[in-house]
């Protein structure tokens, strides 16, 4: 269907757009197209120590460690924070009743893998790596809304967008030239909530002006793959939930508010070779629960948390620790607590926060016939973030960082991290 935009209207709000508003266009049928996004980078350092073995050994970079250490890990990197730079395409409109949609994100990051200048004849091409996170469409109305493509996901998703970390660095997961350095930094990731992923998806959500809002999704199967065993069936999508209620607490317009939220992830994934094995199948599963409290005088506090079997510690179905040797899931925990307050200048806004993430072990890891020993994958990740952001524009700001990270293994190796990051983040 063809569009005629008003490129009269585009090009005023383009010579007058100062704003985080993003350039919007209007077409002559009703319809709107947005640009939005942000760009930011972020100057690090991190210097990493191994307690209990030689640093740079290889029990010291034990299966899903969130602190990598080793020589190269002691380095000053400008890389992309928790959030890579976002360029976001939208098309909105209205035919009869029902509202449409249509939506584009790309998410670029700044820096090249294994620190190589520009990355050509490399790995994966030129320049630094694109991730194409979000395409998808929305149909809705007075009964709700239909979402259908490419999006982040509802088990955890608010444990992420309410991480402080998201407007900074955190945890950088490795950044010297063995551990690639590519993609963004970790923030909380791994030491507080597990990655939801962004994942092909259809999700019906329900009226969003009500104050507690449902989503229920249909999600694309993700395979399993753990300690050798390998679980891909995909003959079933996988399903996640959301709820979350919001009551306003302030003047109309105010940030104030209480947010009270809760999701679940339920899946089944068959084994590769069934005939034979422990384990022909898992169901992986999910809880995670959370609040953030926005309240007067500039303070905001969060708690989040999560338990789950079959599902990882760290990426969600991704790090290899979903199961143990014998194809039996492992179960994992963790929590999020954190604390901002922003000065009434609305120029400086400080905030502290502490996660932590635990992966248990199965009987058969501590069997004689698993691990002989103490098995040496990750027992526990954890970070302390303190951070402090200038607002030196509506649209532009300075992120201050501090992070120390420790992650400890089953057989007591820990490593541990001092980590300074300073970067901008311009919004538009």
């Amino acid at each position: 269907m063809k569009r005629t935009l008003l490129w009269s209207l585009a090009l005023t709000i383009a010579a007058t757009a100062a704003s985080a508003q993003g350039l919007t266009m209007g077409t002559m049928n009703g319809w709107t197209f947005t640009f939005s996004g942000n760009v930011n980078a972020f100057l690090t350092y991190t210097d990493a120590k191994c307690g209990g073995a030689a640093s740079g050994s290889p029990e010291c970079n034990f299966d899903g460690t969130a602190v990598p250490s080793g020589p190269y890990e002691k380095v000053v990197r400008i890389r992309t924070g928790l959030a890579p730079a976002f360029a976001i395409f939208e098309a909105k409109g209205k035919e009869g009743d029902v509202d449409l949609g249509v939506h584009f994100g790309f998410a670029p990051e700044i820096q090249t893998p294994y620190q190589y200048h520009d990355n050509c004849g490399g790995y994966g091409g030129c320049g630094a790596q694109l991730d194409i996170r979000e395409v998808y469409l929305t149909a809705g109305g007075s009964w709700g809304q239909i979402l259908a493509g490419r999006a982040v996901g509802l088990y955890q998703q608010q444990n992420l967008l309410t991480d402080m970390t998201v407007y900074g660095f955190g945890l950088s997961g490795g950044g010297g030239f063995f551990g690639n350095g590519n993609g963004t930094s970790l923030g909380h990731i791994g030491t507080g909530y597990t990655y939801p992923n962004f994942n092909a998806q259809f999700t019906y959500s329900t009226n969003a002006s009500k104050p507690g809002v449902l989503s229920v999704g249909l999600f694309d199967p993700s395979v399993v793959y753990s300690n050798g065993e390998s679980f891909p069936g995909t003959q079933t999508p996988r399903l996640e939930a959301e709820y979350v209620w919001t009551r306003h607490t302030g003047a109309q317009g105010s940030a104030d508010k209480l947010m009270l939220y809760a999701s679940g992830l339920l899946a089944n994934v068959k084994h590769d070779s069934p005939i034979g094995v422990e384990k022909a199948s898992i169901t992986p599963w999910g809880l995670a629960a959370g609040v953030e409290w926005n309240g007067g005088g500039g303070w905001q506090l969060d708690g989040s948390g999560f338990y789950q079997s079959g599902v990882g510690t760290t990426l969600m179905f991704d790090d290899g620790l979903a199961t143990d040797d014998a194809g039996n899931m492992r179960n994992s925990y963790g929590f999020l607590l954190q604390a901002q307050y922003m000065l009434k200048s609305a120029k400086w806004k400080f905030g502290a926060s502490y996660g932590m993430n635990h992966l248990s072990e199965t009987s058969f890891d501590t069997s004689p016939s698993s691990c002989d020993g103490p098995c040496d994958f990750v027992k526990d990740n954890s970070a302390i973030v303190a951070s402090a952001t200038y607002m030196w524009t509506k649209s532009l700001r300075w992120v201050f960082e501090y992070t120390y990270g420790s992650s400890a293994a089953w057989d007591d190796v820990k490593i541990t991290s001092n980590q300074l990051a300073v970067g901008m983040m311009l919004f538009f």
